[in-house]
Order: structure tokens, then C-alpha cells, then sequence
């Protein structure tokens, strides 16, 4: 296992300095039964259906029926009212969900009822990102420090977290009890950082390196790999391209 000392500083590649407005983690699984009994498509779907109810409780919607909120969710209505029935809300009819309560059953399902102490590694342009964005602690998770092994970074403050150094890891995951870890440095250290979250008691990783990371039974890795969700864009305008050709195409030969 490489030392702090080792360990290159955060990813500085194309990554953006602001954090995108939604960033859609990659949902795992299928529909076998998942935390509390809640199938994994489901729980995948939790968040997005927690994001459509911020946004409705922003605008003051008190009370939404379950055709706008699954449109808002991007999916159909009986999908979301099964969804919803694991959390044992079933809305009333004519009136549809309360959109406080319901925010809050989301959130306990989601085990965000609670502030999850976060640590992120990799304080280059997506770590100040992900460092600086307000949205986090509304949502229930704490940044508790940032770590970086570039000297030059330590001590300087992002968000509401100081730059420590990246030699601090395991005492700053023992004594913040951190629960999640964020990789964000370049893909040579990425298994390295992981290796050492693993070891100091860390069991939810998310990880933006560029690699699949190696990990023992019983801890979760959500990777987030934002060019393969632009690649998977460019094929989806790609083939719009394409169809929008040939119809123009069909048209001309039409009228000739």
C-alpha cells in the first residue's frame, strides 16, 4: 500500500470547478429485495423522487398527486406509487402526498434523517467541487475535512472543511467516525486511497477515479464516471443526428 507521502495530489484533468446542478449516481442491481426489505431498483429510484420533492417544496407545493410527481421523476405513476408503498405511504385519493411527510419518509428510508460524516480525498478541481457545494449538508451528509498530499493546499479552506494532509486520513476517519469516503484523485492512486479508507473502518466509498476499484465483502463502491455518461449522450445525438438526416433525406427524394 502506497504512503500518504505516495500518493499523487487530487485528479486535476478535464473535471469542472463547479459541481453540475444533478450529478445521477450509476444505480446498481436488480429487483432482488434490498435494505428493509426494498427491492435495489427501488432505492435507486429514492433519490430522484427526494429531488423532485425539494424542488416542489421550494415552490411551496404543499400536497402533489402522483401523476406530477412521477413526471418530475421522469417515470410513470404506477412505478412510483409501488415505490412509495415500500415506504408505506400510499398517498390519498383525490388529494395525492403531502410533500413534507413524504420528504421525510424518503429521507429515513435513505438513512438521511441523520448528518453522515463525509471524507473527501483529492483536492484538485473536483474535490474543491464537490467541497464547495452547499447542497450537501441539507441533505444529510457533513464534509468533515478534505485531504490532499500537495503541501500547498493543506490549511487553505473549501466549503466548510480545511485541506488536511493526506498523511491524516485514518485519524481523521477514527475520530470524525467518518462513514463515507469520496475519491476524487487521479486513477494510479485511486486503489491506494481506497485501500486505506478500507482499513481505517471505512465502508461506503464513492469513487470518481477513473478505475474499478478492488474492495473486500461488505463495502459498497458507487463510481461515477462522468465521460461515459458523455459518451452515452454523444450516441443519443449521434443517432438523433442520423434520424433527423434521413428524414430530410426521405423529404428530397420526395419532392424530386
Amino acid at each position: 500500500m502506497s504512503s500518504a507521502a505516495e500518493l499523487p495530489t487530487s485528479a486535476e484533468s478535464s473535471s469542472p470547478e463547479e459541481l453540475p446542478a444533478a450529478v445521477s449516481l450509476p444505480s446498481g442491481g436488480g429487483e432482488r429485495p434490498g435494505t428493509a426489505g426494498i427491492p435495489d431498483a427501488t432505492v435507486a429510484r429514492l433519490p430522484v423522487y427526494l429531488r423532485a420533492l425539494y424542488t416542489l417544496a421550494e415552490r411551496g407545493v404543499s400536497t402533489v398527486a402522483s401523476e406530477e410527481l412521477a413526471t418530475a421523476a421522469g417515470v410513470n405513476s404506477a412505478k412510483l406509487r409501488k415505490d412509495l408503498s415500500y415506504l408505506g405511504s400510499y398517498g390519498i385519493r383525490g388529494v395525492g402526498y403531502d410533500v413534507e411527510y413524504l420528504v421525510y419518509q424518503v429521507s429515513r428510508a435513505l438513512g438521511l434523517t441523520q448528518n453522515w460524516p463525509v471524507v473527501i480525498v483529492g483536492a484538485g478541481n473536483l474535490g474543491r467541487a464537490l467541497a464547495n457545494y452547499g447542497g450537501f449538508l441539507t441533505r444529510g451528509f457533513r464534509i468533515s475535512a478534505v485531504l490532499d498530499s500537495d503541501q500547498a493546499m493543506v490549511g487553505r479552506e473549501l466549503g466548510t472543511a480545511i485541506v488536511r494532509h493526506a498523511s491524516e486520513l485514518e485519524a481523521i476517519v477514527t475520530s470524525n467516525g467518518v462513514a463515507i469516503g469520496v475519491i476524487a484523485v487521479p486513477a494510479g492512486a485511486a486503489q491506494a486511497v481506497c485501500d486505506r479508507l478500507v482499513a481505517a473502518g471505512v465502508t461506503s466509498i464513492l469513487n470518481f477515479a477513473p478505475v474499478v476499484l478492488n474492495v473486500p465483502e461488505g463495502v459498497d463502491v458507487r463510481k461515477v464516471d462522468l465521460s461515459i455518461e458523455l459518451q452515452i449522450l454523444a450516441f443519443h445525438a449521434q443517432r438523433r443526428s442520423a434520424e433527423r438526416f434521413g428524414q430530410a433525406a426521405g423529404r428530397a427524394a420526395a419532392e424530386a
